[in-house]
């Protein structure tokens, strides 16, 4: 059995999608910029850290014919105390089929009615933050009009 921990969650702001294209064989591309966001979490031994994401964070989005969503969030992040790490976030969000054509058409779907479950790769630039690369993390994300929030499980041994 494999279990997971919550360790800190990232919550940004998000603007509207701005469309790239869109057809029948690809689906859907769009880009949206995340202006600011926060970061609230604790390390393996319970100290807490808080933060902010960087600007410039973008979230790059394929809905799919099928409405499934392939997503690619870039971020940075600087902690209160200077501290700071790089995360690469990919994932994917599929809604029930009644819903498809509401995504593709760039409309949203109740949070509690979808998948939405990523797989970040983090980079730290601080010896006190190493644990994060060397454990995996799945986080569960929430999507809302303007904003998203995404919890960072560790996986445990």
């Amino acid at each position: 059995m494999v279990s997971a921990k919550w360790m800190f969650t990232v919550s940004v702001a998000a603007d509207k999608p701005i469309l790239v294209g869109q057809d029948n064989v690809n689906g859907r591309r769009q880009l949206i910029n995340c202006p600011h966001g926060t970061v609230e979490g604790a390390d393996p031994d319970g100290k807490e850290f808080h933060g902010t994401t960087l600007p410039c964070t973008v979230d790059s989005q394929v809905i799919r014919p099928n409405g499934v969503a392939e997503l690619s969030a870039r971020y940075g992040v600087r902690l209160d105390d200077g501290r700071s790490f790089y995360i690469e976030n990919n994932g994917i969000r599929t809604v029930p089929p009644e819903y498809v054509q509401t995504v593709l058409e760039g409309g949203f779907v109740d949070p509690e009615l979808y998948y939405f479950v990523t797989t970040p790769k983090i980079e730290v630039y601080d010896e006190s933050l190493r644990w994060m690369e060397r454990h995996v993390f799945l986080c569960k994300a929430t999507r809302t009009p303007d904003s998203v929030q995404i919890r960072y499980y560790m996986v445990e041994k």
